[in-house]
This record gives C-alpha cells, sequence and structure tokens, in this order.
C-alpha cells in the first residue's frame, strides 16, 4: 500500500461512517479522535479531512476544526459507487493470514514487510490498528505478539452462549440505570441502519454499530465486570465476523429485535427486556454458526 492511498482509504471510511449513521451532520471531527477510531496517526487523518472538505462533504470552521456538513444521501452513495473498496487493505490481509494459522505467533515488523512488501508507515499504521482492536500486542522489548481469536466454530459458539448468559443478566442488576441520552443515540443509530443501503457500508461498520448498541446496553447495569467481559469477547469475534457476507434481511431483523429491546427498557420493563435479549443472541447465533462454519470450511 503507498503511503498516498491511506488518506483516500480514510476519507472514504468516514463517507461509510456518514452513510451508516455512525457519524452526524453537524458533528464536530478531532483529528485524534478519528486516529483513535481507525487505529491510525493523525497525518493521514489530517489529509482526509482536507480530501472531504475540498469535495465539500466537511465543513471548516476557524479555530474549531472540522464538521459534517449537510449532506444529500444519494449523492454520498453514488460517490462510495464510483469509489470502490480495495479488493483487500493491508490490515485484512494480515487478519486472514492469522485467522488461517498462516503466521506465527510472535513477528517482528521486519518479518512483516518483508513477507507482505510492505513500507515502515504502512507496516506500523497496520499493527496500530490490530491493537487497538485487541488481537496483537506488543510485546516487552522487541517484536509482536498474536492474541486468540474466535477463528474455529465451536468458538464462535461459546462466545455467543457466554453472552446470552451474561447480558440478560445485567439488565437485571440493582445499580442498572437508564441513561436516557444514550438510549436516543441507540434508538437513532439503529432507525438510521434500517433506511440505509448496506452495500455502501463495510461489514466492519455494521458489525461496529451492533456491537456499541450491545456495550451501552450493559454498561447501564453499573456494573463494570459485565461491560469488561463482553469488550473482550467481541474482540476475539470481529475478526471472523469481518468475514461473513452482509445480509440485508438479517440486519433488518437484528436492528429490529434491538429497537425492540430499547422499547422495553423505555418502559421500564427489564424483567422483559431480559427475556427479549436472550431470544435476540440465541436468534443471532441460530443465524451466525452457519456463516462461521462456511467460513471456516474455505480458510481451511
Amino acid at each position: 500500500m503507498r503511503s498516498s492511498d491511506l488518506p483516500q482509504r480514510i476519507s472514504r471510511r468516514l463517507l461509510q461512517d456518514i452513510a451508516s449513521g455512525g457519524l452526524q451532520t453537524g458533528q464536530h471531527l478531532g483529528a485524534q479522535q478519528l486516529a483513535d477510531r481507525y487505529g491510525v496517526s493523525r497525518t493521514p487523518i489530517r489529509e482526509a479531512l482536507n480530501l472531504l472538505e475540498q469535495r465539500g462533504f466537511l465543513q471548516r470552521q476557524e479555530n474549531r476544526g472540522f464538521f459534517v456538513g449537510e449532506l444529500d444521501p444519494d449523492v454520498v452513495a453514488e460517490v462510495l459507487e464510483q469509489q470502490p473498496e480495495q479488493d483487500q487493505s493491508p490490515y485484512h490481509r494480515l487478519a486472514d493470514d492469522w485467522l488461517r494459522g498462516e503466521l506465527p505467533e510472535e513477528v517482528t515488523e521486519q518479518f512483516l514487510r518483508q513477507r507482505y512488501d510492505w513500507s515502515k508507515a504502512c507496516t506500523s499504521e497496520v499493527l496500530v490498528r490490530a491493537t487497538r482492536e485487541g488481537w496483537v500486542e506488543r510485546k516487552e522489548g522487541y517484536g509482536w505478539r498474536f492474541l486468540p481469536v474466535a477463528n474455529t466454530p465451536e468458538a464462535f459458539d461459546e462466545i455467543y452462549r457466554f453472552r446470552m448468559a451474561i447480558e440478560p443478566a445485567a439488565m437485571l442488576e440493582p445499580s442498572f440505570e437508564l441513561n436516557r441520552g444514550v438510549l436516543t443515540e441507540l434508538r437513532r443509530t439503529q432507525e438510521g441502519m434500517l433506511e440505509m443501503d448496506f452495500s455502501s457500508v463495510p461489514a466492519e461498520t455494521l458489525l461496529q454499530n451492533g456491537s456499541v448498541f450491545h456495550e451501552e446496553v450493559i454498561k447501564f447495569s453499573g456494573n463494570p465486570f459485565f461491560l469488561v467481559s463482553l469488550q473482550r469477547v467481541n474482540r476475539m469475534r470481529r475478526l471472523m465476523e469481518y468475514r461473513a457476507d452482509v445480509n440485508h434481511d438479517r440486519l433488518i431483523e437484528q436492528c429490529t429485535e434491538h429497537i425492540e429491546i430499547l422499547d422495553l427498557l423505555e418502559a421500564g420493563d427489564n424483567l422483559g427486556a431480559s427475556h427479549r435479549m436472550r431470544r435476540h443472541l440465541s436468534s443471532a447465533l441460530k443465524r451466525k454458526s452457519p456463516l462461521a462454519w462456511s467460513w471456516a470450511a474455505d480458510a481451511n
């Protein structure tokens, strides 16, 4: 990947997040905030912001930075169609090879640069993002270590059964307290997904929207151990779910069920929301397990 390609890819990701509702009209876009979001340094972020500002998608305010402008969803969708995603980014190539067991558990940056013919900057950006998403860590002293992920159907199923145990239970915690502002934002995102063109949004963005929903809801429990546990298993399943084909009907069903859970919570029916969450996760396990088995068969 040429270093000049990275701002173009990030500008596309920004447009995709705008289209998916992850970034809202009028929202301030801080360079460090976006660097954390996409797992890159601030330099390509600033270049991407400048690119989008030149094309009229962002507004720059003196001494305040960049803000999402008033955009026509049809125009955004048309631009995304005219700029197709690269077949496979360096990040996804590394992830695929790790899932397939084609990499040693510990590597050096020099090893990765030679294996993939990457520049030093590209290698660093990929490792920073993988570290942020929780499946790579820097070793003490020298080198990098890959961390366990759900790369078998059995592990994938175990994660969902674990989630079926903790997420419904979290809603019944005595310390559970609903944050109305967060609930409103979750509802807005889920309702926005029902109206979006899924073909213009990458699977990882759709997965992130789902993860945020579940992590924000479990955070209402007031018990940090529930949240930490869910974040950990979400990181472990993320790579395999990136590989799943986006299914419009499944996403519609998922978003509809999320909204039903929010309705119950807003009505103060935590017990009903708990039962609905368990049914939701059980249905998701049945829907997604075949995808995991299919991917595993292709990968082996």
